[in-house]
Formats: structure tokens, C-alpha cells, sequence
């Protein structure tokens, strides 16, 4: 198997169509052995944790957040956060997952700032991943907890700005650019 991109942003290319994950920015929270886990970031849904809140539990929901649709694959609902004593694994630096309800529901009684909730997620059987980002379907760039809780950041257009940048600058020669690009 190829290197983990566990931690790594994966950004749909523009010429991916499909309507699940067009224009989509996905946090690889798993990759290994049995295939990748991820979640999309910037597909916010119109509900409110709390108003799904008693089909996960009899406990009082103290925080107001959006959901996001997190992918096509169902699933319970699922959290990044910034806590590692509620966390079922780390996701990315700093940043942690859980799908546990009795890890959630502390999340939600501490009203804790740093948080993401998604009900469904983006799964890929072994090798399924590998062979789309061969066909040119994804980006990958390095996630940061910063960009994961700040919304804007993790827009599709920002993000696929500097993945592009970064995967096309090394190969330019700093030797080979003129000083005035309009000699170009």
C-alpha cells in the first residue's frame, strides 16, 4: 500500500462530476489496510444538531451547531473536535473523531468550541482511493486544525488554489522566470 494520506485534505478536481463529491473538500480522518474513511467538509445541510439531537440521545443538547452531510456512505452521526479525552482516534494534528455517544454527548454537555458534527461519510474499499487520485480526481494537501473549524478555510476554492499552487511549483525554475512576467 501506498503512503497514509490519514490527516491529508483530499479536493475534487474540477473535472470530477459526480454529485456527491463536486467541488468537495474531504478530511481523510482513516487510510490504511481496509481503505479510507473520510469526511466532506463543505457540504453544510440546513439542520441544526439539535434538531436531531433525540434520535442520538436522552441527553441535553447544550450546543447549536450546523450538520453537515459528511458523505454518501450512512452512518452514526460523527464529530471532529479539538479534545482528546473524547476521542476515539486522532484525525489529523489536533484534531479528533468520534462516533461513540457517550464521548459525544460529553462533547455537546462542555459546549466545546472546536467542533464538527456530519451524519454520513465518504468511504473507499482498498485501492479505490489510490486508482481515483491516479485518474487525476483528487488533490491531496496537508490539513491543519485551523482550516478544519474555520469554515472559510476549508472552501473548495481555497483550497484547490494552493494544492494547485503547491503541486506546480516545484516543478518551476525560479532560474527560468523573467522579472517582468510580461516578457513571458
Amino acid at each position: 500500500m501506498a503512503k497514509s494520506l490519514q490527516g491529508q485534505f483530499l479536493i475534487a478536481s474540477p473535472q470530477l462530476l459526480d454529485r456527491n463529491f463536486a467541488r468537495s473538500v474531504v478530511l481523510l480522518v482513516r487510510h490504511g489496510e481496509d481503505g479510507a474513511l473520510g469526511l466532506i467538509l463543505n457540504r453544510p445541510l440546513d439542520a441544526k444538531l439539535e434538531t436531531i439531537w433525540d434520535q442520538v440521545s436522552q441527553a441535553p443538547c447544550a450546543i447549536d451547531r450546523t450538520l453537515y452531510h459528511g458523505g454518501p456512505c450512512e452512518g452514526p452521526l460523527m464529530v471532529l473536535h479539538a479534545n482528546p479525552a473524547q476521542s476515539q482516534m486522532q484525525a489529523a494534528e489536533g484534531v479528533h473523531f468520534t462516533a461513540d455517544r457517550e464521548m459525544i454527548e460529553q462533547l455537546v454537555s462542555d459546549e466545546a468550541p472546536d467542533t464538527r458534527f456530519f451524519v454520513g461519510y465518504a468511504g473507499w474499499a482498498l485501492g479505490q482511493l489510490e486508482n481515483e487520485i491516479a485518474e487525476g480526481s483528487w488533490l491531496s494537501f496537508p490539513a491543519s486544525g485551523q482550516q478544519i473549524f474555520a469554515q472559510e478555510e476549508a472552501s473548495w476554492d481555497n483550497l484547490f488554489r494552493r494544492a494547485h499552487r503547491a503541486a506546480v511549483f516545484p516543478w518551476l525554475d525560479p532560474k527560468r522566470v523573467p522579472d517582468d512576467p510580461s516578457v513571458n
